[in-house]
């Protein structure tokens, strides 16, 4: 088995459209799409689907008009200004989607970067998503997996690298030093978790990611949400374009 690890939508853009047979990609948004997901599915939502655009979305509304639509643009829950019409019931707040609020509903996601990172790997054999939440879960069912090729994907934030998703990668391929054989980016991003293993929590904190959702009272608390880790066992897997 080896491993590569992807930093930026440039890297992962490649992906789209593409087979990846005997790929098992682990797409990272720490802050926020994957650690919000992981939260939802904990807390009885019974699926969440990943689209790209607010057309999608409202779409997927259409379509279904029991969903839950959730999201955001700039961090913010996506409000009227955006659909021209009614604001999205949830934004991207993991904080947000509480058992009360989402057990047994089914909820569209869309975000700026973690959505669109998740669709792109859809080729891959399988998808998992990833997050400190999760990430001793993750590593057990990448051993499992049977798969050839592991592919850690960081979302990034716009178009460039985000920290704490290269940081969590580092961590995941941690634990699976040598189990599998990696590639130069797997070995960057280890480098990158070595150097903060100790402090990953104030690093974190001065990423740019974690300093914009601090400096907004409303968000502020997403951040130590997020650094949370290995809360949960569970591994949402896409399949059919549902993560579950």
């Amino acid at each position: 088995m080896r491993m590569d690890v992807y930093f930026t939508p440039a890297e992962f853009g490649t992906l789209s459209g593409e087979g990846q047979p005997g790929t098992v990609c682990v797409v990272f948004d720490v802050l926020r799409a994957t650690s919000t997901a992981i939260t939802a599915l904990d807390n009885g939502a019974s699926g969440v689907v990943p689209v790209v655009t607010i057309e999608e979305a409202l779409e997927a509304r259409r379509r279904d008009g029991d969903c839950l639509l959730a999201g955001e643009r700039d961090g913010w829950r996506i409000g009227p200004e955006w659909t021209g019409g009614t604001g999205f019931d949830l934004g991207n707040s993991p904080r947000e989607f509480t058992r009360e609020r989402v057990a047994g509903r089914r909820i569209v996601l869309t975000t700026t970067n973690g959505t669109r990172a998740l669709r792109a790997c859809a080729g891959a054999e399988r998808v998992l998503a990833g997050a400190f939440l999760n990430l001793g879960a993750v590593a057990g069912a990448i051993r499992g997996s049977g798969m050839a090729r592991v592919l850690a994907v960081c979302s990034g934030t716009g178009e460039r690298v985000a920290y704490e998703d290269v940081l969590v990668a580092g961590a995941l391929c941690g634990l699976l030093e040598g189990e599998v054989e990696f590639e130069d980016g797997a070995w960057l991003a280890l480098a990158a978790w070595r150097m903060g293993v100790g402090e990953p929590d104030r690093g974190v904190r001065r990423a740019g990611n974690a300093r914009r959702l601090l400096g907004r009272e409303a968000l502020a608390g997403d951040v130590a949400w997020c650094l949370r880790q290995d809360t949960t066992v569970r591994v949402p897997e896409l399949r059919d374009g549902v993560l579950r």
